[in-house]
């Protein structure tokens, strides 16, 4: 069969579910023998690659030739793997590490190994998974820091449990065969907002790329609706295609549309903490006080937003609730292929500081 197989293509040759032929390859749920035996049969015949784990007899073993079948006494002997993969880097200041923490300890109590896998640039493009990743031992996958929407996708037609946390932007790519977890980005920028309000600054705009992922976006998409509900101004918002990195173009984007801004807002948006700081470092440079001519306002309620000078106004992430969440969401998806795919937004708590006077 021309292209790469995936789990769709054998449920349509077979006439059965995508969630059937995954049960099968998998060797999760209940499914009567003779089902499994005809899908993977099929996937055989088919050419597919990305076999799990198997549990038939020798007889069984022997009449499928299996391609890609696993003889490592770890998998056999019922050693699970739960594998993270990343495309981006996870540091110490990385509201994700604390999340990972709680989401390894959990997972291990639950017999499972944990393995983190990053994934490269050139792998990103060319959708390959890491070297190192065998899908035949994998129970699940977790995504951390991985936004490319058809990299999300083959991962998907896996056959193997997915969570995403964060994600592309689902507005502009869709759904995803996959379980996602989100911190709530929205309700304690609405709160925030309301504030601003009160306080008489009334004219905003956000800095982030909303094409990013799907967070950033659903920040900018609660600064326009606060826009509506308590009638700002959206003055001209900086959300271009950029990544923040650490050469000089990023830095001349940022200083240059500054510099373009017809008049600056009341308040600064910013898409997280370190975007924030960057801002607040090249409003220095143009001689603007912060907190006395512009406020700003970040997201993440990272350790150096408690440090700088002045302390960042943010919104904090409950790191160790999303990683208690991700483990409950991915298990039970191990457990039960078949349930509905769900979202699950965990709660942000709004933090003053003097970044806007406070």
């Amino acid at each position: 069969m021309a292209g790469r197989v995936t789990l769709q293509d054998i449920a349509d040759e077979l006439g059965l579910s995508r969630n059937t032929v995954s049960k099968a390859i998998n060797n999760t749920g209940v499914l009567a023998d003779s089902t499994r035996e005809r899908v993977l049969l099929k996937a055989k015949e088919m050419g597919y690659k990305q076999f799990s784990y198997l549990q038939f007899g020798q007889d069984s073993a022997a009449k499928l030739d299996l391609p890609g079948q696993n003889t490592d006494s770890s998998v056999t002997s019922g050693v699970k793997e739960i594998a993270i993969l990343s495309a981006g880097f996870v540091g110490g200041s990385h509201f994700a590490l604390s999340m990972i923490d709680r989401f390894q300890r959990d997972f291990s109590s639950l017999g499972y190994s944990i393995s983190m896998y990053r994934v490269m640039p050139e792998e990103l493009r060319n959708l390959q998974l890491p070297s190192a990743f065998r899908p035949e031992s994998v129970s699940g996958i977790m995504c951390l820091e991985l936004f490319d929407a058809n990299y999300c996708r083959m991962l998907c037609d896996l056959g193997i449990p997915i969570l995403i946390t964060d994600g592309p932007v689902s507005v502009f790519e869709g759904t995803f065969e996959a379980d996602h977890i989100m911190m709530d980005n929205q309700t304690q920028l609405f709160v925030f907002f309301k504030e601003m309000k009160k306080r008489g600054k009334t004219r905003v705009s956000y800095v982030g790329d909303i094409h990013h992922c799907q967070s950033f976006y659903e920040r900018y998409n609660a600064l326009r609706q606060a826009v509506d509900l308590y009638g700002l101004t959206e003055t001209q918002s900086i959300t271009g295609g950029f990544i923040r990195t650490y050469d000089n173009s990023y830095i001349q984007y940022l200083d240059e549309s500054l510099l373009a801004l017809p008049q600056l807002p009341d308040v600064f948006l910013c898409a997280n903490d370190f975007v924030a700081m960057d801002i607040l470092k090249i409003l220095r440079k143009m001689n603007v006080s912060v907190p006395d001519d512009v406020w700003i306002c970040g997201f993440d309620d990272s350790p150096e937003s408690r440090i700088m000078v002045p302390g960042l106004t943010t919104v904090h992430i409950h790191s160790q609730i999303m990683g208690f969440t991700a483990v409950r969401l991915l298990h039970s998806r191990i457990c039960a292929p078949d349930l509905h795919y769900r979202t699950v937004y965990t709660q942000t708590d709004l933090i003053y500081r003097g970044s806007t006077g406070d």
